[in-house]
This record gives structure tokens, sequence and C-alpha cells, in this order.
């Protein structure tokens, strides 16, 4: 005579087996396996019969239950391959497939990837650092007078604690110069922050690639040979290269590069693309003060110094009229760098 649980077990598999649909299957699973299911009612009832009939019981219920649930699976598994047979015959082969967007790097993100990899071909290591500063780092390190204009409040983003956002990555140059000692030859690629006017040309965050060369014996002959060869690499070989005299506070001479190449729009004309000097001395003597040493002895070293708006470069490259669309993420115009 057969045990009452395996007669549920036959009249379960027989309710798999006919069940139409799904939602049918779910019922049955519910009804059978639920946490108020019959086999949870056995399991429930353990507790009451004797010792001797307990384990023939609990193995025979261990059975029953794996049998209902490998039976539950298989019907499943059944209905989800149906299911997708008749997705699938519904879909027509031969017409052409859905074509796949794809992404591409941002015109300033490639700007700046190109001007890294250039400067590393000449032998400049990465330097990085944080974009919120001290003034110490951002004006006083670079010699920076106290009544500079870019010290107020109009100029730069100063935080309530007296930090402020970094006015230019100068600063990783300063940090860069206290963790090592000379020589040293670095690029500082990143973000730097300044109260401007937001127009076609002027943004309140743009980016730089930032240099510093500190040798025995470096020049301005270095200087102008390592920017012209950067220039020509990036707008052509035919660029032309000049250098003017300017004044910025921690290099000294200072310098104005301009470049002209037939291969820019209206590249019969000077342009303007970024600020270059030798480093002052003061700017030596402040790190040293800083190092607690002699390391940066102006007598002893000289280097260059240099900084490069890469969204200007960007714009001048890519012919681009207003700074304000690589911020907008305008798919119409970022497409066009893909």
């Amino acid at each position: 005579m057969s045990h009452p649980l395996e007669q549920l077990r036959d009249d379960a598999q027989r309710e798999i087996a006919g069940a139409s649909d799904e939602k049918a299957l779910e019922a049955v699973r519910v009804r059978y396996l639920g946490r108020n299911g019959t086999i949870s009612a056995w399991g429930e009832q353990m507790k009451t019969l004797g010792q001797e009939e307990k384990p023939i019981v609990g193995k025979l219920l261990n059975q029953v239950r794996n049998a209902l649930t490998s039976a539950l699976d298989q019907a499943s598994e059944k209905f989800r391959a149906q299911k997708e047979s008749e997705t699938l015959a519904h879909i027509d082969i031969s017409l052409p497939g859905t074509p796949a967007e794809r992404g591409s790097l941002h015109p300033l993100t490639q700007m700046l990837e190109r001007g890294i990899q250039i400067f590393r071909r000449m032998g400049f290591a990465l330097a990085d650092g944080p974009d919120i500063e001290t003034e110490w780092h951002c004006f006083d390190a670079l010699n920076t007078p106290a009544d500079h204009p870019a010290r107020n409040e109009q100029d730069t983003f100063y935080l309530p604690d007296g930090r402020l956002l970094r006015t230019h990555t100068s600063t990783v140059q300063i940090r860069t110069m206290q963790s090592a000692a000379p020589p040293i030859r670095v690029i500082a690629p990143g973000a730097a922050y300044r109260r401007d006017e937001v127009d076609a040309t002027h943004s309140a965050q743009f980016h730089q690639i930032e240099g510093l060369y500190v040798d025995q014996s470096v020049s301005v002959a270095d200087l102008k040979g390592t920017l012209e060869f950067f220039m020509r690499e990036l707008f052509g070989a035919d660029t032309a290269v000049r250098f003017r005299p300017h004044y910025f506070p921690f290099t000294e001479p200072s310098f104005e590069i301009d470049v002209k190449s037939k291969a820019l729009k209206g590249g019969e004309r000077w342009i303007e693309v970024a600020g270059s000097g030798m480093v002052h001395p003061a700017v030596f003597e402040e790190v040293n003060k800083a190092r607690g040493d002699d390391a940066y002895d102006p007598e002893k070293w000289t280097g260059f110094a240099f900084g490069l708006g890469m969204d200007r470069l960007a714009m001048i490259l890519f012919d681009i009229p207003d700074i304000r669309l690589f911020a907008q993420n305008d798919l119409r115009f970022l497409k066009q760098f893909a």
C-alpha cells in the first residue's frame, strides 16, 4: 500500500504536466511547495510522528520535495523556451539590424591626451595635485605679490576656510619641487578655476597642461626648443612659432608664445597660444624655505616653466567658435569628434 506522500507526489506531477502557462505553474508551486503548502504542512507533522516512523517519512518527504522541484524547473524551462521561440518567430532576419551607438572621447579629453603624448615623448613625467589648494601653493610660492589682482575675490574662488580653487596647475609644480629634489621634468594636466564671466572665449573652469623642467644649465634655448617641437607636432610641421617678451611674477625672463600655421583656419595670422619663461629664483628660494634645505639653490639650478590652455588649443585646432560648446553635452557637437 502506497504512502500518502507518494500519492501527493503523483497528483502534483500530473498538475505540473497539465499546467497551461507560467501563471498556472506558479499556482501549483505555491499549493505544494509554498510556505503554507502541502509539503510544508507535512514537515510540521513530523514532530508528531514516532521515533521509528520519523526517518522513513523524513526521507520520503525529501524525495517528494526534490521530485516536485525538478518537475517545476523542467516545466518552467519549457515555457521559457516556448516564449523565446514565439518571440524569434516574429523577427525578420532579412531586415537590417539596429545600429549600435558608438561613443567617443570628449574633444577636450582628446586634446589633453594628445598634448600629454607629445610631452611624454620628450621625457616629461606626469604629476598631479589637488584642485582645492592653499594660498601659499597658488600665489605665495609663485612669487605673486600680495596686491596682485589674481588674489582678489573677484578673480578667484575662495572657500570659507581660506583655501581656494586653484587658478592654474602651477601649484602642482610647487608640490613636485617640495617632494622631489632636482633634476625634475614634469607636466601637470588638469582643471583650473577663475571667476571669469562666461562668454564665447571665457569659462569659470578650464583645462591646462603646465610644465616644469629643472636641471643644471637649463636655458631659454631649451625652453624654445621644447615648445617649438610641441607646437609643430600639434599644429603641423610648417607651423611658425614666435616668442614675445612678457611679464609673469614666477618667471624671468617671460614670454608669450604665438603660432601661425597654414593648417589652421586663418593660419596666415599669429595666434597667442601659451605663456612661458625661466623659473624666477624667488620661486626656488620659497620652495627651499618650505623644504627646509637648499635643494633648489638658484646658483646651481635653473629651469623653465610653461602653461598651455587646452580649451583654447582645442578651439584653435578644431575650429570651435564657442568655449561653451564643451560643456553643453550637445550630441550634434560631440559626434563631430567621434
